[in-house]
């Protein structure tokens, strides 16, 4: 232990030597022109107003040449008025026949095609910012940057404007962003921060319009938006209620309501209520396979908690939404003033039959102080009163950025519960960053019945233990003799238990990633670990992925892995394939097949995912999910027709489900159909 706080300490002074580098360059600045008239949003860019404004260009290289001038031309303008912001940007490209745009999903990961995106720093903090993206067919990516862009919320939705053609030249795209849907301070002579990026996936290329930057995220690297007159916005009020109609076999038609509401309390500050909302028709969690005999994690789906959650991501999990089942209704806010971040949400489940569980109110606080220049300070209190018994989790955390390449993260958290001992958790993590290379080094330390606790409302895989993990991960652009990218990976992590102090778990990963200029990549990767138990086991596993294409969103790979699990010698054969038939219609499809030898408990399975998609417009489509787990003899399919008349919110669904939505359980075989009738009103 003694050497272990040595080399912290020697850590700690290599931190506060990096904190006295010498500041970056400039920052780049625009004046955006502010007009009377609205701008019509076709992605033409040929209103006279757009004359007058002024021009940024010079876009540097993210990757693969960091700092280096981008190899093809980009131009932002920016224009706004009362009551919208609006962004045109020229994408030159000499050869607009290879310019990929296949990617017409609202929120898909748009880095898989030709796109520009947007960020809004409009508190000027450095910390915090929204973001747009669109691709040449004018689809829309949004959400929210935190931690300066260390976490994001891609489920952030709004509505806005985008448009893009392609013509000769490259291809165009113009945005109009309503005012009423950013949180910020009005004024004059107002400041916000500005990032661009603009992604070409055929060269694996990244641009940026500031830096070189050392994340495509960094908000702190973002230029600035100057000279900006803004008034506060008008739209206070956002109703949206819902109406389901269900048919389910044996059951005869159930209908029922439910309401959403949005109001704005001032420019920075809103708060939402949802009364009833609908969760049936959410996609059912995808099977996984799991070596491991921890909890997995999963994410969420469900709206009510997807806005706003990047402000509740931690390293050590105090909140975990998926522990809500159905909620009667909640009441969520947030907002941002002076320098302090704050959102609570506080919701009344609904009693789980089948989990055997009662009716309980989860109530979560959450609370950050900007401080330097650009790191924060936070706290977070989450906790669950179930038949009048309280339990949950407090905590402080920090995010410090020495500089753009050097940061600390920490954490210092309580559980209480039925446990009021060895209920403490902390970590310390400093880490270097740049965009082609990272090393950290962290140590936790959680209490014998810290989890116990804590997972009554966040998640915690697992306790007793005092841990070290380390990483470094360097990546190569090699741009020569067929190869492009070369990728390397370490991570080494040791934990010991607390009170016993004797060897719990160690493992190490090894992985390798090659990029060819072909479009074909060759990953091999390998891991060796100790668990302690029952008794003690040795797992090992070698694994190889062959991909085709996998730097665009249409692209293949399989992949074979082998080794031993807790005494059992395992096969795991995958595949995934994206594909684009049409325009309209795209398939997705994957497959997991694991082959223990031998197999005492029947755990060999077979895992098929299946996902099929048409977009009829952007606002009319059809999508269809399928999936089976052998194991489990799980069969879940769901079939869905959206017409979205008032997008993002106001929507006609038509839903057909069969199968068990939890992850994990076959459940039974029920089969519903949902119509589901969505408004807004503003």
């Amino acid at each position: 232990m003694y050497k272990l706080k040595q080399l912290i300490m020697i850590v700690l002074i290599f931190l506060v030597y990096f904190s006295y580098a010498k500041e970056g360059p400039e920052k780049k600045f625009l004046i955006p022109v502010k007009i009377d008239s609205q701008i019509i949003i076709d992605g033409k860019l040929i209103e006279e107003n757009w004359q007058e404004a002024d021009t940024g260009q010079n876009f540097i290289q993210y990757e693969p040449l960091k700092g280096e001038p981008a190899n093809f031309k980009t131009q932002i303008q920016i224009l706004y008025n009362d009551t919208h912001i609006y962004f045109g940007i020229k994408c030159f490209d000499p050869e607009p026949g290879k310019i990929i745009a296949r990617l017409t999903k609202r929120d898909s990961d748009l880095d898989d095609d030709d796109s520009i995106g947007i960020g809004l720093d409009t508190f000027m903090d450095q910390r915090t910012a929204y973001y747009f993206f669109t691709n040449p067919l004018g689809t829309q990516t949004d959400g929210r940057l935190a931690d300066n862009g260390r976490t994001s919320d891609s489920t952030w939705d709004s509505e806005w404007e985008s448009a893009a053609i392609i013509n000769s030249d490259g291809w165009t795209a113009e945005f109009a962003i309503p005012l009423a849907v950013l949180k910020y301070e009005p004024g004059e002579n107002l400041c916000w921060g500005l990032g661009l990026v603009r992604s070409i996936p055929r060269n694996l290329e990244k641009d940026t319009w500031t830096g070189p930057m050392e994340a495509s995220t960094r908000v702190s690297q973002f230029g600035i938006l100057k000279n900006l007159n803004l008034k506060e916005a008008k739209k206070k009020l956002e109703v949206i209620p819902h109406l389901i109609a269900r048919l389910k076999k044996g059951e005869g038609i159930n209908v029922y309501a439910g309401i959403d509401a949005r109001y704005a309390i001032s420019q920075n500050i809103s708060a939402n209520l949802t009364i009833n909302p609908d969760f049936a028709t959410v996609e059912a969690d995808q099977e996984e396979i799991n070596l491991t005999r921890f909890e997995l994690s999963l994410s969420e789906k469900r709206n009510f908690f997807l806005e706003g959650s990047e402000i509740y991501k931690q390293r050590i999990s105090l909140f975990y939404s998926r522990r809500i089942s159905d909620i009667y209704g909640g009441l969520k806010i947030y907002g941002k003033k002076n320098g302090y971040e704050f959102a609570a949400i506080s919701v009344q489940s609904k009693p789980d039959d089948e989990l055997d569980i009662d009716s309980a109110n989860y109530s979560v606080f959450r609370l950050r102080k900007d401080i330097f220049k650009f790191s924060t300070i936070g706290f977070l209190a989450a906790n669950k009163m179930i038949n009048g018994r309280n339990y949950g989790n407090i905590g402080i955390d920090l995010v410090h950025f020495f500089s753009e390449k050097v940061n600390l993260t920490g954490q210092l958290a309580l559980s209480y519960g039925d446990y009021n001992k060895e209920n403490i958790a902390f970590f310390i993590r400093p880490s270097y960053d740049t965009s082609t290379f990272h090393i950290h080094l962290r140590y936790t330390q959680l209490g014998e019945n810290f989890a116990d606790n804590a997972n009554s409302v966040g998640f915690v895989r697992d306790d007793d233990r005092h841990e070290l993990d380390s990483a470094i991960e360097k990546t190569w652009w090699i741009k020569k003799s067929g190869f492009e990218r070369l990728e390397y990976s370490s991570n080494y992590n040791i934990y010991w238990s607390n009170k016993e102090g004797h060897l719990r778990s160690y493992q190490i990963y090894q992985g390798i990633e090659l990029d060819l200029i072909n479009r074909l990549s060759f990953e091999l990767d390998y891991k060796n670990e100790y668990k302690l138990y029952d008794k003690d086991f040795y797992n090992h596993r070698w694994g190889l992925t062959l991909g085709y294409n996998t730097r665009e969103w249409q692209s293949a790979e399989i992949k074979y892995s082998f080794g031993k699990n807790y005494d059992l010698d395992f096969k795991l054969i995958g595949a995934a394939i994206n594909y684009k038939f049409f325009k309209s219609f795209s398939v997705e499809y994957e497959l997991d097949r694991l082959i223990f030898s031998p197999d005492p408990d029947n755990e060999s399975t077979w895992v098929h995912v299946l996902r099929l998609t048409n977009y009829f417009t952007k606002d009319l489509y059809f999508k269809f999910f399928y999936q089976t787990h052998t194991a489990i003899s799980k069969i879940n399919f769901q079939a869905m027709f959206v017409y979205r008349y008032k997008p993002p919110f106001g929507t006609i669904q038509l839903a057909y489900q069969k199968g068990s939505l939890r992850f994990g359980e076959n459940g039974d075989q029920d089969q519903s159909v949902f119509l589901k009738l969505t408004y807004v009103f503003f």
